[in-house]
């Protein structure tokens, strides 16, 4: 009887309203059952379409309201969004080659297990370039619920220091349930903060596991953070992750975790000489460690 009154009392008030015609949820799932769009058909004018040309001049003159706005077409699923973004990545791709003073930015990934403090090594490595007269761009990937699809998006939150600099910029992305531990948009956001002008660009992943690798692909140098004791020599083969890295840090190495944080740096470093890097045959990782 009460079901029966809720859901009266529902339809009539949606079809009471003047200003919602249908509504039509679809869930869209990807291939782990992420739901990660939910849309409604609402009387509502059509969205107009960007001013691309607008749009690439305010980003190479480094507005960063419009780099956030064009980041957001990067990681939107709507088609017209899909289109739009394209072609603004192809104007300013053309932009980006008539100017005499373009540059190729350095680009760095940092990786790592959950909790092993990539927020605050970026804060420190971004504040350290800005001293150096660099503008440094950071794009964060926050995990998104595999029930819910939303994200916290609470990285910047940690890089309070970072985030208050005037050449810094920091941008949380939801992971959109994507594997890889990237985000949906986040090659197409290095464009954009590329054609924004920033000499480095730092993205951080999400909380990595042993094969999410695909920052690797996108990046010039890729950064692995682990925890001390996180296994042996024989679980650092393991990872495909500790494969493709070009340096590995141990963090938290002080205090009680001195002495584990330079065990497994030793290990990690035995490990890595049964690898061929993939890039290079005359490059060998180092591992380091930091407090």
């Amino acid at each position: 009887m009460l079901k029966t009154v809720i859901r009266n009392k529902f339809t009539s008030l949606l079809f009471d309203s003047q200003i919602i015609n249908n509504i039509n949820y679809k869930s869209q799932l990807n291939n782990i059952g992420c739901v990660y769009n939910i849309s409604m058909n609402k009387r509502i004018e059509k969205k107009k379409k960007i001013d691309v040309k607008e749009y690439a001049n305010n980003i190479t003159e480094g507005k960063r309201v419009y780099i956030s706005k064009a980041i957001t077409l990067t990681e939107s699923i709507l088609a017209e969004d899909k289109e739009s973004a394209d072609k603004l990545l192809e104007e300013l791709v053309l932009s980006q080659r008539k100017r005499p003073d373009y540059k190729k930015i350095i680009s760095l990934g940092i990786s790592g297990t959950p909790g092993v403090g990539k927020s605050t090594a970026i804060e420190q490595l971004g504040l350290r370039l800005i001293e150096q007269n660099k503008k440094v761009g950071v794009l964060t990937v926050d995990p998104s619920s595999t029930r819910t699809g939303g994200s916290i998006l609470g990285d910047k939150v940690r890089m309070t220091g970072l985030a208050a600099e005037p050449n810094a910029y920091v941008r949380s992305s939801p992971s959109n349930c994507v594997l890889g531990g990237l985000g949906r948009g986040t090659q197409a956001s290095m464009k954009i903060l590329e054609a924004a002008g920033f000499d480095v660009v730092i993205v951080e992943t999400v909380g990595v596991g042993q094969s999410e690798v695909d920052i690797e692909k996108f990046v010039d140098f890729y950064l692995l953070l682990l925890s001390p004791g996180g296994g042996d020599e024989l679980q650092g083969i393991k990872k495909g992750v500790v494969e493709v890295a070009d340096g590995i840090v141990i963090t938290k190495a002080d205090g009680d975790l001195l002495k584990p944080a330079l065990i497994a740096r030793n290990e990690y470093a035995t490990a890595l000489r049964l690898f061929t890097h993939p890039k290079s045959i005359y490059w060998t990782p180092r591992v380091l460690t930091c407090s």
